[in-house]
């Protein structure tokens, strides 16, 4: 088992988890792992940042299949005894001119964005070491989406007291109530991804309280972040930030100092708490 620390990015062969792999393999003190659901893609990613001089490693990860989650959780734990630093990146986002169906628009965002990600987090984060930093990457467009909802269904994604099962329970009635076509008379916003994105930012409040109920000496950091409107794939070339831009305030969290007591269970963009 290596003593080396290490950090994983998952979603990281192009846009802005590649960009935050690039500084982490600047900056983070160990082995740096580039994922990506096509290997083919994910070694093109890591011989790219090999010709800037760096040196990421690569494993294959898919956040839509659980095997391939435990692959890596396996491997991980065999070879590091743990993870210091977890970026949760990947994700997906349907064009605006889309012309899927919005029930099927909202399953597959939820699938990958918000189910995907609690999954990777399932299975990782006991892995997590004291000290550790967790980052899901979530979007501005959470905080739109949750101004978007009805009053009674903001009330429940503020709520300090919200547990993962209910979370869940409302996330799978976003999806239910698309396919019946009643998500506007249940109090639900016109947007998959914000509501995506609203999961992600609910999930990681839930996750630092528990962290801090259940790991509370270990020193452990777990944010939601908002890397700003980036020019990838994802969001255009109209964009006001270069996936560089994009990284910093992921890569920041990502490498709070061990004497760093926060932030923590926080939303953040700019480098700054934002409220919630």
């Amino acid at each position: 088992m290596s003593n080396v620390p290490v950090a994983v990015v998952t979603g990281s062969n192009k846009g802005i988890g590649l960009a935050i792999v690039r500084a982490l393999c600047k900056q983070f003190p160990g082995d740096v792992y580039l994922t990506s659901r096509d290997p083919g893609r994910g070694q093109a990613a890591v011989a790219l940042l090999q010709q800037e001089g760096l040196r990421p490693l690569f494993h294959q990860l898919d956040i839509d299949d659980l095997q391939s989650i435990r692959a890596l959780r396996d491997f991980l734990k065999e070879k590091y005894g743990g993870i210091n630093v977890l970026v949760n990146n990947a994700g997906i986002a349907f064009k605006v001119h889309d012309t899927a169906p919005f029930a099927v628009q909202a399953e597959v965002t939820l699938k990958t964005n918000f189910f995907g990600t609690r999954n990777v987090c399932t299975e990782l984060l006991p892995l997590i070491k004291p000290y550790g930093r967790v980052v899901n990457v979530s979007s501005m467009v959470s905080s739109s989406a949750l101004r978007g909802c009805s009053q009674e269904l903001q009330q429940k994604f503020r709520s300090d007291t919200i547990t993962e099962e209910e979370l869940v329970q409302l996330m799978t009635k976003f999806v239910e109530d698309t396919k019946k076509n009643i998500h506007d008379k249940e109090g639900w916003p016109n947007t998959a991804y914000g509501v995506s994105k609203i999961g992600v930012t609910v999930l990681s409040r839930i996750q630092a309280r528990l962290l801090n109920e259940q790991r509370g000496g270990d020193h452990i950091l777990l944010n939601a972040c908002c890397p700003g409107w980036v020019r990838t794939d994802m969001a255009g070339p109209k964009a006001t930030k270069s996936p560089e831009e994009g990284a910093e305030t992921p890569v920041y969290l990502a490498l709070l100092p061990s004497s760093a007591d926060g932030p923590h269970g926080q939303f953040v963009s700019d480098k700054t708490v934002r409220p919630w």
